[in-house]
């Protein structure tokens, strides 16, 4: 029998969990299904478009963690096709922890949260850097943005799945807010000279 996609990360100490708490029979049925996701969904793309940063999580040989954040215009991680994601990796504080572990586990996850639409997609995969790939770089490279580029990170989607909006915390981005406040500044000047001009008509 084919293991459901959610085996990724619903591990047997993780089901001997779920069944101890109570959840496991309900994640059951979803397994009988197929669990999880493992391609790229007209959803997720559109999800992805919008994105301004995400989390990428990597670890060592020997299974130390890391997190990092990648951030850059709405829709810098791209769809390459329906199992793999691409992104232009800029130039940062040069620790290369990311790569360093890549080269010893292809092993990798990716966690995008949208605050502002309170929606969370956990994706599971492997991922490797790619450098010297001057085609691909242009391809995934976000028009306009300015950064310093050094290579470009594939990932290759095993399993992917959405969170709930409890406990996300709503908030949103300085320049959309500004935007929406500039909207505002210029309908209310919009309204005050109709005041002034009820005001002059009604002096006369």
């Amino acid at each position: 029998m084919t293991r459901p996609a959610s085996d990724v990360a619903f591990t047997p100490a993780v089901k001997a969990i779920q069944e101890k708490r109570g959840s496991r029979a309900g994640y059951a049925k979803r397994e009988e299904k197929g669990g999880w996701r493992t391609k790229v969904t007209p959803d997720l793309a559109g999800f992805l478009a919008e994105a301004r940063s995400f989390y990428l999580a990597t670890a060592s040989a020997e299974g130390q963690p890391y997190v990092q954040h990648r951030g850059g215009p709405p829709g810098f991680l791209r769809v390459v096709d329906d199992h793999t994601l691409g992104f232009a990796d800029f130039k940062g504080n040069r620790q290369y922890i990311t790569t360093g572990n890549l080269t010893e586990n292809s092993k990798a996850f990716i966690f995008i949260m949208d605050y502002a639409q309170r929606r969370r997609v956990k994706i599971w995969g492997r991922a490797r850097a790619v450098e010297g790939d001057a085609a691909l770089l242009a391809r995934l490279w976000p028009e306009g943005y300015e950064a310093r580029p050094e290579q470009v990170i594939l990932f290759e989607i095993e399993a992917w799945d959405t969170n709930c909006p409890q406990h996300i915390a709503q908030m949103f981005a300085a320049e959309d807010v500004a935007r929406t406040v500039m909207q505002f500044q210029a309908r209310i000047k919009e309204l005050e000279a109709e005041v002034a001009a009820l005001k002059g008509e009604r002096g006369k």
